[in-house]
């Protein structure tokens, strides 16, 4: 199973060193970090997020969510401003910058001991909402990056099915490549309508997608 989310670590040495400075200078230019550095935002993921939202409104005061791969906490950010009063779980294994009212279950879903911890906080009430933004660290090697993003595509849904109110949305990112035609067949068995979105705060070059689920039948 896939546990990374967000780039993982190149490889030691010059290549290192070039790739961080590719990304730091691609960092200054970039009007969506300039503008999340400005409005003291933890990452300009947070602009994705917000403009998904004001497409198909899926976050309002008392919203229920669990947040997939929620490092560093670019969405839990935008998401603790929208459901206030609501419920917001915020899972990751690596650190999330997150409010007092989120709850935080540190570990990758999917893993047995973080599937019953979020059972426990749920006491059997779904969510309303369930948004993925988990991503593999890239390798560089375009097959195995899509294997293992197609592989936490299907962890979101099986969260979906597990946590999941029926009626309710369902949020993932993918890479568009192999896989995402079936991936997005079945997933209209158990959703009434399925959309791929792409922000604008989604670099152009970048192969993600943004998938929205809405009104899941619960099986």
């Amino acid at each position: 199973m896939a546990k990374s989310k967000g780039r993982g670590g190149a490889s030691r040495g010059g290549s290192q060193s070039g790739s961080s400075a590719r990304w730091l200078a691609r960092q200054r230019r970039d009007p969506f970090a300039i503008k999340a550095a400005k409005e003291g935002r933890i990452s300009r993921a947070h602009f994705k997020l917000e403009e998904l939202d004001r497409r198909v409104r899926l976050l309002r005061p008392g919203t229920r969510v669990l947040e997939l791969g929620a490092a560093p906490g670019g969405w839990t950010q935008y998401i603790e401003e929208q459901v206030r009063g609501g419920l917001l779980i915020a899972c990751d294994y690596r650190p999330i910058t997150a409010g007092p009212d989120t709850v935080v279950v540190a570990g990758a879903c999917g893993d047995p001991e973080v599937d019953a911890e979020i059972d426990t906080i749920l006491d059997g009430k779904p969510v309303d909402v369930v948004l993925s933004d988990m991503s593999p660290n890239i390798s560089g090697i375009r097959a195995v990056d899509q294997a293992l993003s197609m592989e936490l595509a299907e962890l979101a849904v099986a969260a979906a099915q597990r946590w999941l109110k029926p009626g309710g949305a369902l949020v993932v990112k993918i890479f568009q490549g192999e896989g995402v035609e079936e991936w997005t067949r079945d997933l209209r068995k158990i959703f009434g309508s399925v959309r791929n979105l792409k922000p604008r705060s989604s670099r152009p070059d970048s192969r993600e997608l943004y998938v929205v689920a809405e009104q899941f039948r619960a099986s």
